[in-house]
């Protein structure tokens, strides 16, 4: 039986296993303190004047941005149970801006267990959709996990 409040573990997963994450809506506050911290000082993100001659006329925020919050989305699905963050490819497929709210569509691609027994390997597909329907952001992680022990 899943307990609420603590993450999946490796053993009740199978590939073809799909889930989504709650959303969240990002603000202003959001992108000031991300830029803040990160230093990501880029015009793109702190200038918010003459919007109207740039190509994309939102307020955009940095892609890694994106993939934080995309992460933070999923700690629930790993709580107590996520051992390590191995690997991913990362696509940005296109902007996410000030205002939108964005969940996280998963797919279990890959299994495999480890050389230990209380350990296995777990790759999804991670899609950051948009309340208009959009895929912004594209993430292949591979994390460690724990396994049921016998």
């Amino acid at each position: 039986m899943h307990i609420i409040g603590r993450g999946f573990i490796w053993d009740d997963l199978k590939v073809g296993y799909q889930f989504r994450t709650a959303a969240r809506t990002i603000a202003e506050a959001d992108l000031v303190n991300f830029v803040g911290v990160s230093w990501m000082n880029e015009e793109l993100f702190t200038n918010d004047s003459d919007r109207d001659r740039r190509a994309i006329k939102g307020r955009v925020v940095p892609g890694v941005m994106v993939y934080a919050i995309a992460e933070g989305l999923l700690t629930p699905s790993m709580q107590e149970t996520g051992l390590a963050f191995l690997n991913a490819t990362v696509d940005i497929k296109g902007p996410t801006c000030v205002g939108d709210t964005v969940h996280v569509e998963c797919e279990v691609i890959e299994m495999r267990p480890t050389s230990k027994p209380d350990r296995g390997l777990v790759r999804t597909m991670n899609k950051v959709v948009t309340h208009a329907g959009a895929v912004t952001l594209a993430y292949n992680p591979l994390r460690m996990m724990q396994r049921r022990q016998a």
